[in-house]
């Protein structure tokens, strides 16, 4: 004998409206309504610059992150501001209405006005949701969301792609912005099929050691605006606060100068980003030297050291090389190259590098040194911090003379070396 479980009789079927149009209908692409999709902000400047300038009605986003992130914590804090303009419903599914309350009441949030539900069924909650009417709503967590109709655990690959778009299509029908949190694996990707990833709108990351009181919000999919937006907050005993001004917190650095550490400048979505890059070569008595980095890859760091060797003729291959982006930011573009380099060379000839010194640019393999985009508003983001020179690709170099800033254009490897 084996259980059969017929489907539900309700009237929205899983497999039908999935973009929210509620009958499908051919069009012309010049007759669709290019009208403005009007946003509301989340209260915090730097959620609604990751999402692209705050939330749009009907969308589906995605937030993941390690345990201990901070991601309910934020949320909370979201949905309590905007419980106060009424329309906003949080769910959880991990946590006891108690253990909610109780960390409101630490964070010393209003909770005069958000409206919560314990509940693990999808329809039974889509089905409040429609009686609540809800401008926002918060399901914490995807994994632990069920629908009836599916025979498997809550957190299978069936469950999480079925709960994912059935959420996704309510969203779009009822113009109601639903923030889904979801649990991540041990390498740090969301868990949970890549589906789940594709039928949503946005997709952040919150990232942060336990041991580091900042967390980096990156958007990684948006539908909406522009991806790779970078969004700085701190850890606090009353939550999470922003992090208006993100470069001066990555710029902690001593007064006397050192060998091997060297600012360079990010380019985070739509801003400038100043981070600090330290490198620190050493003899080695292993056959095969370490080539160990935090926040860069590590392949890269191999790559840069043999163009080193070839175009420069210095040689690293009996060394220990160790390179560290100061404040547990991850470089994602090779606009690093050049800074880490110098930064490298700085330690192996124990020769400090002025404090007031900024370096950017691509290397290639024959030695050269590329430009990298956003070089002008890179440029003006040092001088606003400080900075009185700069080592940039000879095709970033700017047009007009910055004030108080010396430029240092190098087309070479071995130029850049000898302007240090």
């Amino acid at each position: 004998m084996s259980e059969v479980r017929l489907g539900s009789n309700s009237k929205s079927s899983r497999l039908e409206g999935y973009a929210g149009a509620a009958v499908a209908k051919v069009m012309r692409l010049d007759e669709v309504d290019l009208q403005d999709v009007p946003r509301f902000s989340s209260g915090f400047a730097e959620f609604d610059r990751v999402l692209g300038g705050g939330i749009v009605p009907g969308s589906a986003i995605l937030i993941g992150g390690h345990p201990g992130a901070g991601k309910s914590t934020l949320l909370l804090q979201i949905m309590c501001g905007l419980a106060q303009q009424g329309g906003a419903l949080y769910v959880t599914g991990e946590e006891s209405l108690q253990q909610v309350a109780m960390r409101a009441q630490r964070l010393g949030l209003p909770t005069n006005a958000l409206k919560m539900l314990a509940e693990t069924n999808v329809e039974t909650i889509c089905h409040l949701a429609q009686q609540e009417k809800p401008r926002i709503m918060v399901i914490d967590s995807i994994q632990v969301m069920h629908l009836a109709d599916i025979q498997s655990a809550p957190g299978s690959v069936s469950q999480v792609r079925e709960s994912a778009a059935f959420l996704t299509r309510f969203a779009k029908q009822h113009h109601i912005a639903i923030i889904m949190v979801g649990h991540v694996t041990k390498d740090g990707s969301l868990a949970g099929p890549k589906v789940l990833e594709h039928c949503i709108d946005c997709s952040v990351m919150l990232d942060g050691d336990s041991d580091n009181r900042y967390r980096t919000l990156r958007g990684h999919k948006n539908r909406f605006g522009p991806v790779n937006e970078l969004g700085v907050f701190a850890m606090t005993g009353q939550g999470m606060k922003e992090v208006k001004n993100p470069s001066a917190i990555f710029l902690t650095r001593g007064k006397e100068d050192q060998s091997g550490s060297i600012v360079m400048v990010l380019w985070e979505g739509t801003r400038p980003l100043l981070v600090e890059i330290q490198g620190l070569v050493d003899y080695s008595p292993l056959n095969n030297p370490r080539r160990v980095t935090l926040g860069m890859e590590q392949n890269r760091i191999s790559m840069l050291l043999a163009v080193m060797h070839r175009h420069a003729g210095i040689q690293m291959a009996d060394q220990d090389v160790f390179v560290n982006v100061v404040g547990g930011v991850k470089v994602n573009e090779t606009s690093a190259d050049l800074a880490t380099l110098l930064a490298l060379v700085s330690s192996f000839r124990d020769k400090p590098l002025p404090n007031d010194l900024v370096v950017f640019g691509e290397v290639g393999l024959a030695g050269e040194i590329r430009p990298v985009p956003s070089g002008q508003e890179r440029l003006k983001e040092a001088a606003k911090h400080g900075f009185k020179r700069a080592i940039v690709p000879i095709a970033n170099s700017p047009k007009e003379p910055i004030a108080g800033m010396e430029v240092i254009s190098v087309a070479k490897l071995a130029e850049a070396l000898e302007a240090i």
